[in-house]
């Protein structure tokens, strides 16, 4: 909760883990909370900075215990954390985290690799906040090969539903017979993007792996396992590594 943000009185006294809501909601009721020194009612709403006494002791609301998570996600996993249809999803990857996270983003169903997970929501939208740039990496490999106009498309935009897409860096990093590997480089979101954008230029996506999100690398993270981020990976996952 943040020092200014304002929430429903009762809902403060269950984050302090005094009573549920319900509950709180009799306690303000029948007289027994006190805020600022005044009677409580029904409707009320309070900050952080508020003294709030529930039958006549204070009560401090707990500081958030924030956790920043780096999945490896393998293919045929959904980025949902529940699914009606019964279809593997990441949550099943970080059921055991111990706390309650979500992903920020997503990958499809098909494509693997970095996930980033938090119940910090502040922390969530300055990642995926188009202002903000953040670049995230992708190993590609297409068939059947790539010439330079393909490169060219693919770097300056691709019209998608009607709408350009943004610049991207693409670099060719294996050149086989009948596949190419490409690291792509894009600060965009949109669902389904690289695979839509090289369907467009006459590319198959045989794999899409994300390798990076801002300055933090996945490394050799095993596929379908994850661990916290450091403090300073918190911290460089909104750093730009392209300036």
């Amino acid at each position: 909760m943040a020092k200014n943000e304002e929430i429903r009185l009762q809902k403060f006294i269950a984050q302090c883990g005094i009573a549920s809501r319900r509950k709180a909601e009799e306690l303000i009721l029948n007289g027994h909370v006190k805020v600022n020194g005044k009677p409580a009612v029904l409707g009320d709403k309070v900050t952080a900075a508020d003294k709030v006494f529930v039958k006549g002791k204070r009560i401090i609301m707990p500081k958030a215990r924030y956790r920043y998570i780096m999945l490896n996600k393998p293919r045929g996993f959904i980025t949902t954390m529940s699914d009606e249809r019964g279809r593997k999803c990441v949550a099943q990857l970080v059921a055991d985290v111990g706390d309650r996270v979500y992903p920020i983003g997503r990958l499809d169903k098909d494509s693997e690799g970095m996930l980033i997970f938090t119940n910090d929501g502040e922390f969530a939208n300055k990642v995926m906040h188009p202002r903000n740039s953040v670049y995230k990496f992708y190993r590609v490999t297409v068939r059947p090969s790539i010439d330079e106009e393909q490169l060219i498309k693919l770097e300056t935009g691709i019209e998608l539903d009607g709408k350009k897409t943004a610049p991207a860096i693409v670099h060719v990093l294996e050149k086989q017979d009948g596949r190419v590997v490409l690291e792509m480089i894009l600060h965009e979101g949109k669902n389904r993007e690289i695979r839509r954008m090289c369907e467009a230029v006459g590319l198959e996506v045989a794999r899409l792996r994300r390798t990076q999100i801002g300055g933090v690398k996945m490394g050799m993270l095993k596929q379908g396992a994850w661990r916290d981020l450091t403090e300073q990976e918190v911290k460089k996952l909104l750093a730009n590594p392209l300036n």
